[in-house]
């Protein structure tokens, strides 16, 4: 399978990156042990998490999806086969929070004891830490890559202005410098990423890798009206913000490709920002024929005329 750069980390990454966040959650360890032997087996080498998945499910352990990953490495022995993406600085509790040498030293330590592995693939700052000097942060990553606990850094849900001066940061001083960029990125989603953010990506070579790659599930065309909400508990009573005269019209496009291509709306929309410059998105499942929609999605070639037929219907 084809293999992308993820900016100049030197990590090279299939099309898709599997997003670990329905782990511990709506994906239990049997079923997560299934998922991962078929996504690597299809072709697939990268999979994203953090230390804060699903701390919004009452209940749930600390860094639960990071505990059913690592399981999983350990018992399928493919730890070789697969590049594993986590994160830091999401608020976990009051005291567990930022970016700070502190909190990203004594999470790290968690992370990879939780993930039962030595080294992180590309550990990401989840959300950006104005409280916090970006050398500080930076600073404490070099130290990370120097153990050899880290091998690259990302950055998550930042703005371009914030990026910009991160990788300013980085030049200036002669620290590591932030390889990928996770933004809100899809079909539907598209005005926060298109525009200075994308620029400056391009600009500096950032890799970008989106989350709510399918929007939450709209884009695969289960959620036609409100009849379908009931679909999933997780997700049915967020696509209401998605049916609207634009949302039906992209469907419509959605359709329209798929059918000319004899995939799934799922595969054509993950083709379509795979045809963004730098783009490799993130997208989940929960059952194993799910992902036929991300090999489909790799192997379909979109026509000029498709993506601007895609591109129209879904215009901001």
């Amino acid at each position: 399978m084809e293999q992308r750069k993820l900016g100049r980390s030197g990590l090279e990454v299939a099309p898709v990156v599997f997003g670990g966040n329905v782990f511990g959650w709506s994906v239990d360890q049997q079923g997560a042990n299934r998922l991962l032997d078929r996504f690597v087996d299809l072709g697939f080498n990268a999979i994203d998490t953090a230390n804060s998945y699903p701390r919004w499910v009452p209940g749930s352990l600390d860094g639960e999806s990071e505990i059913v990953i690592g399981n999983w490495l350990k018992t399928s022995g493919k730890r070789n086969r697969v590049l594993i993406f986590t994160k830091v600085g999401s608020e976990i509790s009051s005291d567990r929070k930022g970016l700070s040498r502190r909190h990203i030293m004594a999470e790290v330590a968690g992370s990879l004891k939780r993930l039962q592995i030595d080294t992180i693939d590309l550990y990401q700052s989840h959300r950006d830490d104005a409280a916090t000097p970006m050398e500080e942060t930076l600073e404490t990553y070099a130290e990370l890559i120097r153990d050899g606990k880290v091998r690259a850094i990302g950055a998550s849900n930042f703005t371009a202005q914030r990026l910009k001066e991160a990788l300013d940061t980085s030049r200036r001083l002669n620290l590591p410098r932030y390889e990928s960029l996770q933004p809100k990125y899809n079909l539907y989603d598209r005005a926060d990423y298109e525009g200075p953010l994308e620029d400056l990506c391009l600009k500096e070579e950032i890799g970008v890798i989106p989350f709510y790659a399918l929007a939450n599930g709209f884009l695969t065309g289960k959620y036609r009206g409100p009849a379908d909400f009931g679909k999933s508990a997780a997700r049915g009573s967020r696509m209401g913000g998605y049916l609207n005269e634009r949302g039906k019209r992209i469907l419509v496009a959605l359709d329209a490709v798929s059918a000319k291509h004899k995939v799934n709306p799922a595969a054509i929309a993950l083709a379509w920002l795979m045809s963004r410059p730098l783009v490799i998105p993130i997208a989940s499942a929960t059952k194993p024929e799910q992902l036929a929609d991300f090999a489909a999605a790799a192997d379909v070639k979109l026509s000029r005329d498709d993506i601007e037929a895609l591109n129209a219907a879904s215009a901001p």
